[in-house]
């Protein structure tokens, strides 16, 4: 759900907004309003919130990406909006906004909690940065990933070993050799990725001192 602040510089003059700012009788909730603001924007949504002493509206309005599950919500200040309309009175209580996933934050929370911990424990382990660099690339495929004192086990599966090259990676049973094939590969690309780095940065660095001289 996307929040957006409907915030136009005001001119001298309003007709129906500064009634209605005055009584939160004209803006129940549920109820479909229209605000035209001093620029001839006009924003149509239904109220979820009214404050009549600081004269802001919340509405939720169709989301611009086209999707019908999902809003987007808009906050107004009513000094900054040339005229209000109310289109459709609320006949009952407000419609009920999309509840949140809580499985899906509690999921997300403990795999961020867990990833932390990890790190932290890779690092009280007197890991190299190269092994906690190489444990986050591949945990970027492999979720089931951990630390074995300095060793990273992935699923169970397969190992790898200071100082973390691809001969280090090895399968723990003949039966994981795919996973580890995968692996290796990844580790090998990771390793590429980074000599090319060094080496962009060694010749931005050599350009530099020549730019100096």
């Amino acid at each position: 759900m996307n929040m957006r602040a409907l915030d136009q510089q005001p001119s001298m003059g309003r007709r129906f907004g500064i009634m209605a700012a005055e009584g939160s009788e004209y803006f129940p909730i549920g109820s479909v309003v229209i605000c035209e603001t001093y620029h001839n924007k006009k924003l149509e949504g239904e109220v979820l919130a009214f404050d009549p002493i600081a004269k802001m509206l919340i509405l939720k309005c169709p989301t611009m990406n086209g999707k019908a599950a999902q809003s987007d919500v808009h906050i107004v200040n009513l000094a900054y909006v040339r005229d209000v309309a109310v289109k459709k009175e609320a006949t009952g209580g407000p419609s009920m906004m999309q509840s949140l996933n809580l499985s899906r934050l509690t999921t997300r929370t403990k795999a961020n909690t867990d990833e932390k911990m990890r790190i932290a424990n890779a690092m009280a382990a007197g890991v190299s940065p190269e092994g906690q660099k190489l444990f986050l690339v591949i945990s970027k495929t492999f979720e089931d990933i951990t630390w074995k004192g300095d060793t990273i086990v992935v699923m169970d599966r397969v190992t790898v070993s200071p100082p973390y090259r691809p001969e280090n990676c090895s399968g723990v049973t003949s039966e994981n050799s795919a996973a580890e094939t995968q692996i290796r590969k990844i580790i090998e690309k990771h390793l590429k990725d980074q000599e090319m780095q060094e080496a962009t940065l060694q010749s931005t660095n050599s350009t530099d001192r020549k730019s100096v001289v």
